[in-house]
């Protein structure tokens, strides 16, 4: 893997304005967008331009910032009321991923503690406050990936579903981050990423990633990991997660189930790697997880081309949750928690 390739910006702020690549354009593209307010950037949440739980929280923190900047010379009492419809409308964006929320209560706290300031001031803090997320999401990233490179064999095959790269983050990788760190200490990786249906993240964005790193990769249908675990031909596989539960349940891309249950009944160990701003200690269990419903033409077609007979029924959704009891551990910026469980979580926020 070449070092001197940087990597990717996901997101980054340039001349007083956030610019996100749109991931919808991807492989064939890479382009930035920009944007100025809240509401564009709730918009690039649910139409996809940025995906990916951590991305996502980076991407809130500046609209709210971008918001603030935008009405800063606004009287406080007009500035404040702004500012919790901008709250509003970036909390709607999308429902699954807690990070979004995270990030959101972590801007809020910096409201509080504003309460004295002008809006000039307040919209300075904000600022600040995301640029922080940002630069803890990267760093949060390194820490994990190090603690799951460990657990990585000399010479590896691994399977991930969907894309928890850097794309999905601020530039490092959750999933992807351990696989980097892997090959940075000198493991032999080969990686099979699935297609990921239906927007295909991991055919589009996954296998992008990794050829751009110089990291051995091979796309395969969402199907085929089940043959593969069977033949012997995967040792482990790594995830991500869009939020997890209190007790260790995990919610991650559809699909994430399917693949635990076939590796445990294959004896493939089967890792989710997520910073512990993904959990949310105030779900009980997966159960409780709303799971995000898409459009149906998600599913009937790709890129204007349509291949379902018009007037049939569609079920979308987006994520689904694998219990704990079918994950080898979770891998964290605090070391791996293995087995999964409510009191592992537990001390892990405790220390």
């Amino acid at each position: 893997m070449d070092r001197t390739i940087p990597p990717v910006e996901t997101l980054r702020w340039r001349d007083d304005a956030l610019e996100m690549i749109d991931q919808r354009e991807l492989p064939l593209k890479v382009e930035y967008r920009r944007y100025h307010t809240a509401q564009s950037v709730a918009e690039a949440i649910s139409t996809l331009v940025v995906r990916g739980a951590p991305a996502i929280g980076c991407a809130a923190a500046y609209g709210v910032a971008l918001e603030a900047l935008r009405l800063r010379s606004l009287a406080p009492a007009l500035f404040s009321a702004a500012l919790a419809q901008a709250f509003d409308v970036l909390a709607r964006s999308r429902p699954t991923a807690v990070n979004l929320t995270w990030a959101l209560d972590r801007q809020r706290r910096v409201l509080g503690e504003a309460q004295a300031r002008s809006p000039e001031q307040t919209a300075q803090a904000l600022l600040s406050e995301a640029h922080a997320v940002l630069a803890e999401d990267i760093a949060t990233n390194q820490a994990m990936g190090d603690y799951g490179a460990a657990l990585v064999p000399a010479s590896a095959r691994i399977l991930t579903h969907c894309n928890a790269g850097a794309l999905a983050t601020a530039g490092y990788g959750t999933a992807l981050g351990v696989i980097r760190s892997a090959v940075r200490a000198g493991k032999r990786v080969r990686v099979f990423a699935d297609e990921t249906r239906p927007v295909l993240q991991g055919a589009r964005l996954t296998a992008w990633e990794l050829m751009r790193d110089g990291i051995d990769v091979t796309l395969i249908i969402d199907g085929a990991a089940a043959l593969l675990m069977s033949r012997g031909e995967i040792d482990l596989a790594i995830v991500g997660a869009d939020r997890v539960a209190s007790n260790g349940d995990a919610a991650n891309k559809i699909g994430t189930y399917a693949l635990a249950v076939v590796a445990q009944r294959h004896a493939v160990p089967f890792y989710v790697a997520c910073p512990l701003s993904t959990v949310d200690m105030s779900i009980p269990h997966g159960g409780a997880i709303p799971i995000e419903e898409r459009s149906a033409d998600e599913v009937t077609g790709f890129a204007g081309q349509r291949w379902a007979p018009p007037g049939v029924s569609v079920r979308n959704p987006a994520f689904d949750v694998t219990p704990a009891a079918l994950i080898t551990g979770l891998i964290t910026e605090r070391g791996v928690l293995q087995p999964v469980t409510a009191a592992g979580l537990r001390a892990l926020f405790a220390r």
